[in-house]
């Protein structure tokens, strides 16, 4: 029970810090950051923008497997619909039924982010499955209200749509592409999925170890991106 409660903490802990810190950045680089005058400064907001829109997916992607707080669905779908929302305006209800059928039938043509053409035409696929008229009508009517309130200042526009068009391509590269392509190498069971065996640090940046542990997520789908790492080295969830 103690170790239920610790662990339900944690994770409850680290959605809300990532989502707060993507709204501080955010509200800092388009409300108060002078792009111009401190060009650096606004390329390591933009990265971290991008990093922590990442964060926001998979938030999003542990409350679909009610990994955020267990047993308590609402509060699952409350902290990922707000993130989706931010990321991109995405539909809470249309993400989490793909992405059961997405488990069901990893792979295949069932599968809806499964591709066979080439990475390119992937990615294409992949995100008109996911971007249609909301979260179009979405970002583009916060862009319109951002240009009411802020006036000509263009860069503010790149704080939301560039970190999530880049966040969406790392996303489907660590997260889709390379765990679920097929290759010479046979994949290890029916989940055709592979995990790339990075290096720990690399996995939290690239994916939050959506990459490095693909293949045991899909073995533990229910265990929180957080804890992804003990399921290789201890052998169990």
């Amino acid at each position: 029970m103690q170790r239920f409660l610790s662990s339900s903490l944690v994770g409850v802990t680290l959605a809300v810090g990532v989502i707060c810190a993507w709204i501080g950045l955010h509200v800092f680089a388009v409300w108060h950051l002078d792009a111009a005058g401190s060009p650096l400064l606004a390329v390591v907001c933009l990265i971290g923008l991008t990093w922590l829109s990442v964060g926001l997916f998979i938030v999003a992607h542990d409350a679909m497997h009610g990994a955020i707080l267990p047993g308590r669905p609402r509060v699952n779908a409350v902290i990922g619909g707000l993130a989706l929302l931010l990321f991109a305006g995405f539909s809470w209800r249309k993400l989490i039924v793909k992405h059961m059928a997405h488990h069901r039938h990893a792979g295949t043509d069932d599968d809806p982010d499964f591709s066979r053409g080439g990475p390119v035409a992937w990615y294409v696929a992949f995100v008109r499955t996911y971007f249609g008229w909301r979260e179009f009508w979405v970002l583009g009517g916060s862009v319109i209200v951002y240009a009411l309130i802020l006036g000509p200042r263009w860069p503010y526009v790149a704080f939301w749509a560039v970190p999530s068009i880049l966040a969406s391509m790392q996303l489907f590269v660590f997260g889709t592409w390379l765990p679920h392509r097929p290759g010479q190498d046979a994949f290890p069971d029916r989940h055709n999925a592979r995990s790339t065996r990075i290096h720990d640090s690399l996995s939290l940046l690239t994916c939050f170890h959506f990459g490095g542990y693909h293949h045991e997520h899909h073995l533990h789908p229910s265990v929180p991106w957080w804890r992804l790492p003990s399921t290789r080295q201890g052998g169990k969830a």
